[in-house]
């Protein structure tokens, strides 16, 4: 694994998916060491932590709380951007319920939970942790219940990190993002006819968390953040529970 230098540092959970690939090529070309945490290598970065996939999850908490810990050393980072996640639909009476709710915990649930644990363990005081929350799991959800279900305990995770005692360092900020539909490769195959005008493009994902890292209109901790697009222009707005 790479070592460290003396320079900003971030880490991305899910630094190989299309959010995640975005976020490593942005904050790299402001210059940023980058380390990528996920199951496949993302080239582009400083450094990797390769996940294991086990159906256990304190075994994959300590695996990567261990090479994650290896890695760093004594180092503390500047952000952590847990962008990991994925989608699945499905009421409670389809066949792949259960798995299809398994599917959404592994995915959301738990990278957004050891994302927060190496927040406090490796995040500088003053830092930021970003989880990735949606738009949908402010409400019912019945024709994807294991999304809405796993998107709604992130946003509950993100509202406690931003309590007292929740653990984090001095200063620092854990903040949800709730977009709707996201511009990704593999969106567009899914659903080609779509308004892609309504859609979010990566790059101003990855921007507004670069400008939250240097502390430029950083959301309040625990705050939720909707990200909506319309007609081509995307705006911010908090979820008011």
């Amino acid at each position: 694994m790479a070592a460290v230098a003396e320079t900003q540092k971030v880490l991305i959970y899910g630094g190989t998916g299309a959010l995640g690939s975005k976020c490593v090529e942005y904050f790299r070309s402001k210059s940023w060491w980058v380390a990528c945490i996920d199951i496949v290598e993302n080239e582009k970065a400083n450094a990797n932590v390769l996940v294991k996939t086990s159906d256990s999850f304190t075994e994959q908490t300590d695996q990567v709380t261990a090479d994650v810990g290896k890695l760093l050393g004594e180092e503390k980072v500047d952000a952590i951007l847990c962008v990991a996640g994925g989608w699945t639909g499905g009421s409670a009476k389809a066949k792949s319920f259960y798995k299809s709710c398994d599917q959404m915990w592994k995915q959301s649930v738990w990278t957004s939970a050891i994302s927060s644990h190496l927040a406090v363990k490796h995040l500088k005081d003053g830092g930021l942790l970003t989880l990735a929350g949606a738009k949908a799991g402010l409400s019912g959800t019945p024709g994807m219940v294991g999304y809405g279900m796993a998107k709604a305990a992130v946003h509950q995770l993100c509202q406690s990190l931003g309590g007292e005692k929740s653990g984090l360092p001095a200063g620092s900020t854990a903040v949800a993002i709730l977009p709707v539909t996201l511009d990704t490769p593999a969106n567009r195959t899914a659903m080609p006819n779509a308004d892609f005008s309504s859609w979010t493009p990566l790059e101003f994902v990855a921007k507004k968390f670069y400008e939250w890292t240097i502390g430029n209109n950083r959301p309040k901790s625990g705050s939720l953040i909707q990200v909506i697009t319309t007609e081509g222009k995307t705006e911010l707005s908090p979820a008011h529970l």
